[in-house]
This record gives C-alpha cells, sequence and structure tokens, in this order.
C-alpha cells in the first residue's frame, strides 16, 4: 500500500499542471482573458467531480490495484493525447476569431475543452479508489481518508507552480503535456512491477515517449498563420508569457503574439510611416511646448521665454519597437525609455525588427510595477501606452490609482497616449477609459484610427496636464517644417483634423484598482460586433 501515495500525489500534480497547461495551449488562439479561465477551471472541477462519484464507485466493485493501475494508465494516456489531438481544433479557433465568427469559436472552445474530459474525470477517480483500498481498519478510516487527501493536495500545490515556473518555460507547452504523462506512467509503472499487470504501463509509457519524440515541432494554429494570405512565418517560439510569431513580405515584418488577431509590431524599412495606429503616437509632441535640435514646438519662442527643453519619452508596451523607430526616425535620437513585460520579446525586436536604436533603453518589466520603481523626479514629456492584447487591456494599466502615477511623472506640458480598442460603433472602452483620464487630467482628446466598419479599429486617447484648444494642435500640425518627411507633414494635417475633445460621458464608468470591469466592457463590444450591432 506504501506506492498509493506517490501515485495520488503524482496524480494531484499531474491534474493541476494539466490544468495551467490547458491555459496556455488556449491561450494562442483564444487569448488570456476571464472567460476563457472562469470556462476552463469550472469544467475541470465538474470533470473532477464526475470522476470523484465514478472513482467511488469502481473503487467498491473493483476493490484492487490493478483495476486502479489500469485507470491510471489510460488517464495519463488522456493527457498526452490532449496535445495531439488540439492542433486542428485551434486551427479553426484562430480561424473563427480572424473573422469573427461566434459559432466557430464557440465551437472550438467546446471541442477543445472536451479534450480536457476524459483524462480529468479518470484523474478524479484516483483519490476516492485509493482511500478505499488503504482502509484496513475502520476505526482508522478517517485519519486514512485525510491522510491521502493531504498527499493529493500537496501534488496538486506541486502541480500549481511547476508548468509555470519550470517546465512550459523550458520544454513548451506540448512537451510539458507528454512530461506529465510520462511521470505518471513512470509512477504507475514501478507501482506495479511485482504484478502481472505491469506490461500495459510499461507499454504505454514506451509509446507517449514515442509519440513525444516524434511530434513535428510548431505551433498548433502555425498552419492558420502560415497560409500566404498572412505572411511567411519567419520566426515562432513559445516564451514564459507569449506565444510569439514573426511573419514577412518582402522586407516587411509583422509581429504577432498569441491570439492571432492583433498586431503588435511592425517594421517598414522602406517606409517612412508604419501605416497604422502607431504613427498617431507620433502626434503627441504637437500637445506640448519643446525643441528638437533647431525645431520650436508650441508656443513662440521668445529672448524673454526661450525653450529650451527637449522632450523623451517612456513607451509602456514597447513591444519589437514601432514606436520608438518611428520616433527616432523624425524627432531625431531624442530619449527614450520603452518597457515591455517579456524579454524575448525585446531580442526579437533587435532581431527582427531593427530596434536597436542608441537613444533607446529597453527594460523588461511590467510597466506599472517598473514606474512605481522610478524616483519621483523621474520625468518624461510623453508616457504612451500600448500595453495589451488586442482587445482586451490589462485591467492595472486603465485605473485612476495607475494614471495618477503616470500623472506623478509627467512635468507641467506633460501628454499622456494610450491607444484603446473599439469598433465603429461601441466606443464603451473609450468612454471609459476618456473618463477615467478625466479623473487626473483637465483635458482628454481622442483620435480615431480610420479603419473599415466591418472589423474591430483603434482610437488613440491623449491627456495633458495644462489644457490645449484642438485648433492649436491642428495649426502646429499645418506649420511643420519643411526638413520633416511631407508623408508625416501630409499624415499629421489630415489625422488632426479628426482630433477632438472628449464630453464627460454620465454613463461610461471609472475604473479603479478595487473595480475594473475591463474585460466586462470587452466581451459586449465582441458580442454585439459579432451579431452585426
Amino acid at each position: 500500500m506504501r506506492t498509493l501515495y506517490p501515485l495520488v500525489f503524482t496524480t494531484g500534480l499531474v491534474t493541476l499542471g494539466m490544468e495551467l497547461s490547458a491555459a496556455r495551449l488556449l491561450e494562442p488562439a483564444f487569448g488570456n482573458n476571464q472567460l476563457v479561465w472562469a470556462a476552463l477551471i469550472g469544467l475541470i472541477l465538474l470533470y473532477l467531480a464526475v470522476g470523484a462519484w465514478l472513482g467511488g464507485w469502481l473503487a467498491d466493485r473493483f476493490p484492487r490495484r490493478r483495476e486502479l493501475d489500469l485507470v491510471a494508465t489510460a488517464a495519463a494516456v488522456g493527457v498526452a493525447a490532449i496535445p495531439l489531438f488540439s492542433p486542428p481544433v485551434l486551427r479553426l479557433a484562430a480561424t473563427g476569431l480572424e473573422h469573427f465568427a461566434p459559432g466557430l469559436l464557440a465551437g472550438a472552445l467546446f471541442a477543445v475543452l472536451l479534450l480536457f474530459s476524459v483524462p480529468g474525470i479518470l484523474l478524479g477517480t484516483i483519490t476516492p479508489w485509493a482511500v478505499r483500498l488503504a482502509v484496513r481498519d475502520l476505526q482508522q478510516a478517517g485519519q486514512t481518508a485525510g491522510r491521502i487527501s493531504a498527499v493529493a493536495t500537496a501534488g496538486s500545490l506541486v502541480g500549481a507552480f511547476l508548468p509555470a515556473l519550470w517546465l512550459i518555460p523550458a520544454y513548451g507547452t506540448r512537451w510539458t503535456f507528454y512530461l506529465l504523462a510520462l511521470l505518471l506512467l513512470v509512477v504507475v509503472s514501478v507501482g506495479a512491477l511485482q504484478q502481472t499487470h505491469r506490461w500495459l504501463p510499461l507499454l504505454m509509457l514506451l509509446v507517449v515517449l514515442l509519440l513525444a519524440l516524434t511530434t513535428p515541432p510548431g505551433s498548433p494554429i502555425r498552419a492558420a498563420w502560415d497560409d500566404g494570405r498572412t505572411g511567411h512565418l519567419i520566426y515562432e517560439d513559445e516564451s514564459r508569457y507569449n506565444y510569439i510569431a514573426v511573419r514577412q513580405w518582402g522586407s516587411e515584418r509583422h509581429l504577432k503574439l498569441n491570439d492571432g488577431v492583433g498586431i503588435h509590431s511592425v517594421y517598414h524599412p522602406e517606409s517612412v510611416l508604419s501605416l497604422g495606429i502607431w504613427d498617431y503616437f507620433l502626434l503627441a509632441p504637437l500637445f506640448g511646448d519643446w525643441r528638437l535640435g533647431d525645431w520650436v514646438i508650441g508656443r513662440l519662442e521668445t529672448d524673454s521665454h526661450p525653450i529650451t527643453q527637449s522632450p523623451n519619452l517612456l513607451l509602456i508596451g514597447l513591444a519589437a519597437g514601432t514606436v520608438s523607430e518611428l520616433y527616432t526616425d523624425l524627432y531625431g535620437p531624442i530619449p527614450i525609455t520603452g518597457v515591455e513585460l517579456d524579454p524575448q520579446i525585446i531580442a526579437v525586436g533587435q532581431r527582427y525588427f531593427g530596434m536597436n536604436q542608441p537613444n533607446l533603453t529597453a527594460v523588461a518589466a511590467d510597466g506599472r510595477h517598473w514606474l512605481a520603481q522610478q524616483p519621483d523626479n523621474a520625468r518624461w514629456s510623453i508616457i504612451a501606452i500600448d500595453a495589451y492584447r488586442p482587445p482586451y487591456i490589462p485591467f492595472h494599466l486603465t485605473t485612476v490609482e495607475f494614471f495618477t502615477l503616470v500623472r506623478a511623472h509627467l512635468p507641467d506640458e506633460g501628454v499622456v497616449a494610450i491607444n484603446v480598442g473599439r469598433t465603429a460603433t461601441n466606443y464603451a472602452l473609450v468612454d471609459a477609459l476618456a473618463v477615467t483620464l478625466a479623473q487626473v487630467f483637465p483635458a482628454v482628446y481622442a483620435l480615431d484610427e480610420p479603419g473599415p466598419g466591418d472589423n474591430l479599429s483603434n482610437t488613440l486617447l491623449f491627456a495633458t496636464v495644462q489644457p490645449i484648444e484642438v485648433a492649436t494642435v491642428r495649426q502646429r500640425a499645418a506649420t511643420l517644417p519643411a526638413t520633416l518627411p511631407v508623408e508625416f507633414r501630409d499624415f499629421a494635417q489630415r489625422a488632426t483634423a479628426q482630433i477632438r475633445l472628449i464630453p464627460q460621458s454620465p454613463n461610461a464608468p471609472v475604473f479603479t484598482d478595487d473595480h475594473a470591469p475591463v474585460e466586462w466592457v470587452v466581451h459586449r463590444i465582441i458580442w454585439e460586433f459579432m451579431r452585426g450591432g
């Protein structure tokens, strides 16, 4: 009976490890959001509940170790089968998300979650079955059940950290499933060495090992992206935080993360502008008073009021460096600090996106946590925020408390700019961010990126420490020096013509650290969009 405890411990480890790895498996197709987590956790708990009931019933019918080992073997094979059968479903999910097909998305999510039903239910049978086999004296039944439950919980505790801290970063998501299955099969095989049924777990151990060694590398959704329409995939990898892909057409490159919908960085070595929302961040200096070499932005410079300050820029959400490259190319080598959560994305930017400007300091950290650690006298003329997985923005970068922190690191002429998702008709998230910004800044301005009405779009919000007239910003854009590229001067005049001062929206929620229903707002936007609203 001593071998029951390693089996129960390993079962708990594999169960939690499977759940966390399942979230990572789903993330490239469905994104990282509370809805997916709720569905995943809820169904796993349902499977475990069904398994516990089934395990108790089976234990009374088959109170033998042989049947328990066979069920544990089947559970391990089920865990190993998840990465084998998930790719076609995830490819459908990626296609459905790209085209915003709700039926395809829902069906794909349901099918993927069904993949976890068999191993989840079978893993749930192990603990009650082990209790039935371990109880020899009814006077000590409670103590025995408590001890086995404690061992299972200890295994779950290890399983909660092992994938995130070691297995997934070191071996990737699919190999994590294989390693969890192999671990369970090893424990079952060792426990059955003296039994006549030992050949089955040993055989399955060899089968899963062979499967793991022969499975081709790459992402399950790679085929959905590498189809000619979306460019040639020249790089992909799985970091601690993201599935990272770089695709290319000629000299143009795009960075895509996780969900397959949003483009996080672009590289146009033959173009002055990025031809995307990143260009709109270039308009932030028009809201302040700065000197860029011989070019003065803002109020008229006089002998009594010289403008000597040069702007500097803080990017929260550096990605692969599109905004930093645009600023350097147009405004010269102004000091830029770029904060990016994922250090591997920084490395990709340096390798594939020309993110090697000497005036750029790239920092691998969470943007809010890093900013909170900066000294009180640290100031940036412009703080640009573009740190989200479309269309989800991390809630802690949307709250009054965060914008108060941002305000503390801006000078009197400072500007903050944040990229916000929307549709052609639903500005709920834009309104919420605008009213939240207005709790800290006296004026908030919006600039919509023009785009097709049948797609998700972006709005760039600007908030200033000192109010400025919209007409003044437009006048500055109209008088940009001829030394700047004509493409940018034309773009600035067209874009600033669309800038508007946002009035207070009485129905928009104010986001705080205590209550920031960002995902609730985004889910309503997506739902209305899919319904054609």
